[in-house]
Formats: C-alpha cells, sequence, structure tokens
C-alpha cells in the first residue's frame, strides 16, 4: 500500500479499515494533503469524500489535535487527529472519534497510574 499527498478516500480505505478495528470501530476519518478522504463508522464507509475542520487543522499545523469540532458531523464530541508524515512532509491527517465522550482517552491515562504491584517490580 501506497500512502502519497495525492491519496483518494477509495486508496486510504484499507489503512483505515485496519486502523478503525484495532480502536474498537470507533468512528474514524482520514484524508491525503491534496484530497478529501473518508469516515467509517460502524465497519461501513459513510462518505469517500471527506474532510472534517480538526482533519484541515492538522494538515496545516502538523501537530496532533485533541479537541471537540465546533462543526460537521462530530459536532460536540471529542476527536484526536493526528498529522500523517513521510521523511517530515505532512501527507495527510488520520483522525478517531471518542464516541464514548472522554472514557477511550480515561483508560489510556488509568491504565499509566502505578500501581502497587508495578512500584514493586520497579524497586527490585
Amino acid at each position: 500500500m501506497e500512502i502519497t499527498p495525492s491519496s483518494t478516500g477509495k486508496e486510504l480505505e484499507e489503512l483505515a479499515t485496519c486502523i478503525h478495528e484495532l480502536v474498537g470501530r470507533l468512528p474514524l476519518t482520514i484524508r491525503s494533503r491534496e484530497k478529501k478522504g473518508l469516515r467509517i463508522e460502524e465497519g461501513k464507509v459513510l462518505d469517500y469524500n471527506y474532510t472534517g475542520p480538526v482533519l484541515e487543522k492538522v494538515l496545516k499545523t502538523g501537530k496532533t489535535a485533541r479537541e471537540i469540532p465546533e462543526t460537521g458531523p462530530y459536532k460536540g464530541t471529542p476527536v484526536i487527529v493526528v498529522p500523517l508524515k513521510e521523511k517530515g512532509e505532512i501527507i495527510g491527517a488520520i483522525g478517531i472519534v471518542d464516541i464514548t465522550k472522554g472514557i477511550f482517552t480515561d483508560i489510556r491515562e488509568i491504565s499509566r497510574r502505578p500501581t502497587p504491584t508495578r512500584e514493586r517490580r520497579i524497586k527490585h
């Protein structure tokens, strides 16, 4: 699979589907720098010509964004969008929509908390 700055939604579908499954089928959006991409929910592609405000922001800044969009189909729902880069060049952006209202992100933080078992292992 080759991803370029001009990849279409159809060309990004295989990668997007894999990541969508990895994150427990949370809604996923992806696009290349030059062409709109796709959005997937519940294992189905809903749109092959998709972009969103946070995808656009990440394409411009090249930085990960964790925010709540004020417009679009995911208005009011937390999203996490990361840039796709090749050799330092932004070639696209991919995001997940945290329909768990933050539980997805919280689980990551909870798993980092030290536990008595972890502390004992570290001390020895």
